[in-house]
């Protein structure tokens, strides 16, 4: 009777923290994704997406993409593949115009924002990974929607339940 007690309270207690931990606990737990290549010279398919319907988000995974509007804390973002240049090393491009492939997702309340820039306004303090050329510096949520809102910086977009979980930038000179 004592360890059926116990295992009851045990199961009690896990129920407990299940429900207490609400959706918080959704973005901090999402399952590892592969990336996709940082320079990759194709746009990443998302062949589930019906693009005709109105935009929403994309389906779970990471998406090497360009936020291009925040709306309260609803980001629009596109995907975006890297042009070699013939003077320069090169750029990221999106979609052609009136070749639609957006997507637009919350942000998570608990969104990993890795920067490239640091978390300063003046974004002068390089905080990048110099083997993969991401960002380093985990900077909190207000910083990546304040600076996504005005600048659009390339980035690894991490999509989990429809939310944005994780945004890395992109490091180009």
């Amino acid at each position: 009777m004592n360890t059926s007690l116990r295992g009851t309270l045990v199961a009690a207690a896990a129920a407990v923290v299940v429900l207490a931990s609400g959706g918080a606990a959704d973005a901090a737990a999402y399952p590892k994704y592969k990336a996709p290549k940082t320079f990759g010279t194709t746009f990443q398919a998302d062949p589930k997406h019906d693009f005709t319907k109105r935009i929403h988000s994309r389906h779970n995974g990471i998406l090497r993409g360009r936020i291009t509007d925040v709306r309260g804390v609803v980001a629009e973002y596109e995907p975006i593949k890297w042009k070699k240049g013939t003077h320069t090393a090169g750029h990221f491009d999106g979609p052609p115009e009136g070749y639609v492939m957006a997507y637009a997702s919350p942000i998570a309340k608990d969104a990993v924002f890795l920067s490239a820039y640091g978390c300063k306004a003046r974004m002068s303090d390089l905080t990048v990974n110099r083997k993969t050329g991401l960002g380093a510096k985990r900077c909190n949520r207000a910083t990546l929607i304040k600076r996504h809102k005005v600048h659009g910086h390339s980035a690894l977009i991490t999509v989990y339940k429809g939310r944005i979980v994780k945004v890395q930038e992109i490091y180009t000179p």
